[in-house]
Order: structure tokens, then C-alpha cells, then sequence
């Protein structure tokens, strides 16, 4: 191949390229041509083709480089002897000939690689040309098969509908009258047989009765069991280490003294790192605990900080009942329910009724009659929240009227459906069961309250004789608040510093000990403690202090 156009070379610097001679760049020309040329005899060097280009002198600004341009043919003199071409001897360069039987070697590389792509297509379309045919067969097989086939089925009606001709011409009777004389034939004979399979029915289950109820209550009753834990008068609080034991006692067992009174419970601390907070007051146990776990994670213990920490416990109160509450409808399975509604279940775990706690009976109530109502295909949704709802009233403080009539209102303006409604109106049979569901929700309750060891009267006159003290102490002018401990052996009051004085104080005690033995009806020795502490304190502004004492300390 004959290099036609101008060869431009890349070069790094314009002085580099003036610096090359005319001569030089010939000569490298002229062995390029010869490795490359497809017309020139390998080894010869034609002069004519060594000199067919020259340099050109100018360079190219815009891009850096130089032009080599072909050279201007001049026509030899007439006078002019040919001169015939002396060959030259051939000069390889073997970088420049390696490279070039690589790039032969990869063409031929390219071109089996072709040649093998190229016979796989054409197997792959010769074997696409043989499906194709071969579906064409069986669809036209198909149509042929399907055309016989529908020629075999009108036939086939019309046998059948020549031979119901001939039955009803024969008999008298058409379709409709003979299907009618049928049935009426066969209703006959089986009426008698359905009667007595269904009193054969009716009398196993009158002999089976008690124990198909047995057998559903039994096995209702293995889904009552429940993992939530009731605390009755102690909760317990585990420490990470003794060194918070030490700062919960204090010198002289200030802090601890500070935290009992603050919080009307009393702490027992053994040679384990668990406390137990001692109350007959749930709330208050509660309230205690929080603000035990508060300080033991804040580390700073001490009685400012403890009656701080108390204070703001009871402020969070309703966030206590809303997580207390939601819980307990975790538990049985219920979501979406007001806010304030999820308030009033979360006082279950503060409430206790004949010594069981209410939270711990209503969820084992819910579980027992959702069991029996997925057992007798009742609406399972009424029987669970009737059953969550069904002692709601016992919560309510603030009104007159029995726990059902409290509940009810409740939920009436909650805007409950009246079914279950109907269930909490009449889980104590106050009215007629209007339902099954109502059924069910009053066997829940009455399982869950039944069963051995589920409540015991010495707990609930237990918790009456504490608050009986604790009202007998309050009713003093003066006092600000009441805590009993021991069993009520022990009975800590607390006065108000501006009302009773010191020897008033005194008067007190011995004025409450007295009104005890008389209404209380204790057996026993009551101690009663009257605290009267006085606190004062003053506050100066930054305007106000000594500049120069200020001078004087730096």
C-alpha cells in the first residue's frame, strides 16, 4: 500500500522537530515503506520511493506538530541519464516485525472464532426451521382432531335429545314433572330415616353434654396461663454493683431515710446487690422503683436529689399507666385503642381485687374465652374486648355506682359497639345473656377467679387494715402525708412545720397511737413517728456580690 497522504508524527517539543534533518527522516522512511508496502519487493528499497517525500520546514501550531508533505516531481533534463536503482540491503527491526506477527497471528485468531459463531447460528436456525415445521404439523393435527370431536358431540345431543323424546311420549311426563315426582318419592322414604338419625343425634349429645363442656373448659383453661407477673407488696431491683449500695445508704444512712420518707415505702438491702422495695401500696412501690432506677443510673445520690427525682416520678404518672397499659393489651392481643382508654387498663396493675391482681386476672380471662369462643365459632373480636373491659369499672374512683355501671358508661362514651357493651353488662348475670359472647366473657371471668390460689381474702384485708391506719393518721389538721410499714407495726407521719410545732409534734403522736388502738382494732404494738422538718433558704444575684472579695480570691 502506497502512502498516498501526508504522515503526521506526534512530538513532544518544537525544537525537537527542527532538530531533526531531511536526510535522516528519509532514510526511517524508506524502511517503513519497505515493511509495509504491498507492491515493493521485500529487502529492495526502490530510490525513487525513498525519496518521495520530504520534510517540510513549517510546522503546525495549532496541534504541535510537524508536516511532511510528498515531494514536487521534477522532470529530468532531457540531457539526463536514467539511472537504474541500485537495491539496497533490507533492515528489519525486530520489535517492529514481532508486533506485526502478532497482529497476523490475532487476525487469524478472529477470523476461526467467526467461521465457528457463524456454523453455530446456522445449526441453531436449522434446528429453529425443523420446530417450526414440526408445529405447523400439530396444530393442523389439532384442528382436525377438534373439528371430529365437535362432530361426535352434535351427534351425541342429538341422540339424546330423540331419545328424551321418546321417554316423555311413552311415560306421559315431561323433564320438569318427572324430576318433580321424583323427589317427592325419595323425600318420602328418607323423611323417616333423617328423623331418627337426628334424635339418635340429639341423645348422644344430651349423654355427652358434661363431657364435651369438660372438654372445652379443660382445654380453655391450658391457654389461661400467662407469663405476666404480678407484684403484690414487694418489687425487687437488682444492682450492678455493691459501690451503689453504699451511696444508696449514705453516711449514717441519711439517703435511704430520705428515700422512705419521700416515697412511703421501706427498702430491705441483704448482703446480695437486690433491693426490695416493701408497700402495701402498689403506686406507691411503683413510683419508688422508678425513681430507685433513675438515681442508680444517674449516680448522684443524695436527699436533695431523691426528693427531686420523687417529684417528677409522680408528675410522669400517666406515662407510667399509658406504657403499664399497653403492655396488658400487648399481651392479649389488642391494638388501636385510645390513648386515654389504654390509661384506665394500665391502673389493672395497681388494682387488686379479693387479693388477685386485676391485671394478671384480666389477661387470663381474655385468653380462657377467646379459646372457648374460637372453639364455638362465636365473634371473637366482641369476646376479647369484653373480656379486657369487663372490670374496667373497678378503676374508676372518681364516681358513685358499682363497677358494671361505671364500666358501661365508660365505654358508652368510648363509643364501643353494643355488643360488647352487652358482654360487660352482664358478666356478673346483673342482666339476661343476650349472647354467646356474653357467655363466653363470663366464663372467662368466672375461670380466671375460680381457680385454686387465684384469690384469697387475707390479702384483700390486709390491704384494708393498711389504709384504715393510714386514714386514721390523716385525719389529723396538720399532716401531709402517711406511711405505714411492718405489717402497719410501724407508722411514719409527716406534718406540716407551719401548722403543728415541736410540742405539738409530740401531742400528735401520742394523739394517733390512741385514735389506732381505738378504731384500727390492731393487735399488737403500733409505733408512730411524727417528722417535722423546717427548711429555709435564701437567694443573692450575681449584681449583688463583693467585687473586691472577688479581686481578693484570684
Amino acid at each position: 500500500m502506497h502512502f498516498r497522504a501526508a504522515l503526521v508524527f506526534r512530538v513532544t517539543s518544537l525544537g525537537r522537530v527542527k532538530s531533526i534533518g531531511g536526510s535522516m527522516f528519509n532514510s526511517f522512511l524508506s524502511k517503513f515503506k519497505t515493511l509495509f508496502s504491498e507492491d515493493s519487493t521485500p529487502g529492495v528499497i526502490s530510490k525513487t520511493a525513498a525519496t518521495d517525500t520530504v520534510a517540510d520546514s513549517s510546522t503546525d501550531a495549532d496541534h504541535n506538530r510537524v508536516v511532511f508533505k510528498p515531494k514536487k516531481s521534477v522532470k529530468p533534463s532531457k540531457s539526463a541519464k536514467e539511472v537504474k536503482a541500485v537495491p539496497a540491503p533490507a533492515v528489519v527491526d525486530p520489535q517492529i516485525e514481532a508486533r506485526a506477527n502478532a497482529m497476523l497471528e490475532n487476525a487469524r485468531r478472529l477470523e476461526a472464532d467467526v467461521k465457528s459463531k457463524e456454523a453455530e447460528i446456522f445449526q441453531r436456525l436449522k434446528s429453529l426451521n425443523d420446530k417450526e415445521k414440526y408445529l405447523i404439523d400439530k396444530e393442523r393435527n389439532l384442528d382436525q382432531e377438534q373439528q371430529s370431536i365437535k362432530k361426535k358431540i352434535d351427534q351425541i345431543d342429538e341422540t339424546y335429545r330423540k331419545q328424551l323424546e321418546k321417554l316423555e311420549s311413552i311415560s306421559g311426563l315431561d323433564v320438569d314433572k318427572a324430576k318433580t315426582l321424583l323427589m317427592s318419592s325419595v323425600e318420602k322414604k328418607m323423611s323417616a330415616w333423617v328423623a331418627k338419625k337426628i334424635e339418635e343425634h340429639k341423645d348422644d349429645l344430651i349423654s355427652r353434654q358434661d363431657e364435651i363442656a369438660k372438654e372445652l373448659l379443660s382445654e380453655a383453661l391450658t391457654h389461661g396461663v400467662t407469663d405476666y407477673v404480678a407484684e403484690y407488696t414487694v418489687s425487687t431491683i437488682t444492682l450492678p454493683d455493691e459501690k451503689i449500695k453504699g451511696k444508696i445508704i449514705g453516711r449514717e444512712g441519711r439517703n435511704i431515710r430520705a428515700f422512705e420518707k419521700a416515697t412511703g415505702v421501706e427498702l430491705e438491702l441483704d448482703e446480695t446487690n437486690d433491693i426490695r422495695i416493701s408497700s402495701f401500696d402498689s403506686t406507691r412501690r411503683e413510683i419508688a422503683r422508678l425513681t430507685l432506677e433513675k438515681l442508680i443510673r444517674d449516680g448522684r445520690i443524695q436527699p436533695v436529689k431523691i426528693e427531686q427525682l420523687v417529684i417528677q416520678t409522680r408528675g410522669e404518672m400517666d406515662k407510667i399507666l399509658l406504657n403499664e397499659g399497653k403492655k396488658i393489651c400487648q399481651e392479649v392481643g389488642v391494638y388501636n385503642l385510645p390513648v386515654d382508654l389504654i390509661k384506665e387498663i394500665g391502673k389493672y396493675k395497681f388494682r387488686f381485687s379479693y387479693g388477685q391482681n386485676l391485671a394478671k386476672h384480666t389477661v387470663e380471662a381474655v385468653k380462657i374465652a377467646v379459646a372457648l369462643a374460637y372453639e364455638l365459632k362465636a365473634d371473637v373480636n366482641t369476646v376479647r374486648l369484653g373480656a379486657l373491659f369487663h372490670d374496667i369499672g373497678k378503676v374508676i374512683n372518681d364516681q358513685e355506682g358499682t363497677h358494671v355501671e361505671l364500666g358501661v358508661d365508660l365505654l358508652r362514651r368510648y363509643k364501643m359497639s353494643e355488643a360488647i357493651i352487652n358482654a360487660v353488662a352482664e358478666h356478673h348475670e346483673d342482666k339476661p345473656f343476650s349472647s354467646a359472647e356474653s357467655i363466653l366473657v363470663y366464663l372467662g371471668d368466672a375461670a380466671s377467679g375460680a381457680r385454686p390460689g387465684a384469690r384469697y381474702e387475707v390479702h384483700e384485708e390486709y390491704l384494708k387494715r393498711m389504709q384504715n391506719i393510714e386514714e386514721v393518721a390523716k385525719s389529723f389538721p396538720g399532716v401531709t402525708s402517711v406511711a405505714a410499714y411492718q405489717a402497719g407495726r410501724e407508722v411514719m407521719v409527716i406534718v406540716e412545720p407551719s401548722i403543728v410545732n415541736d410540742d405539738e409534734a409530740t401531742v400528735l403522736s401520742q394523739n394517733i397511737a390512741e385514735k389506732l388502738e381505738e378504731e384500727a382494732k390492731w393487735a399488737g404494738q403500733i409505733k408512730v413517728t411524727v417528722i417535722r422538718e423546717l427548711r429555709t433558704s435564701s437567694t443573692i444575684t450575681g449584681s449583688k456580690i463583693n467585687k473586691n472579695a472577688v479581686k481578693n480570691d484570684e
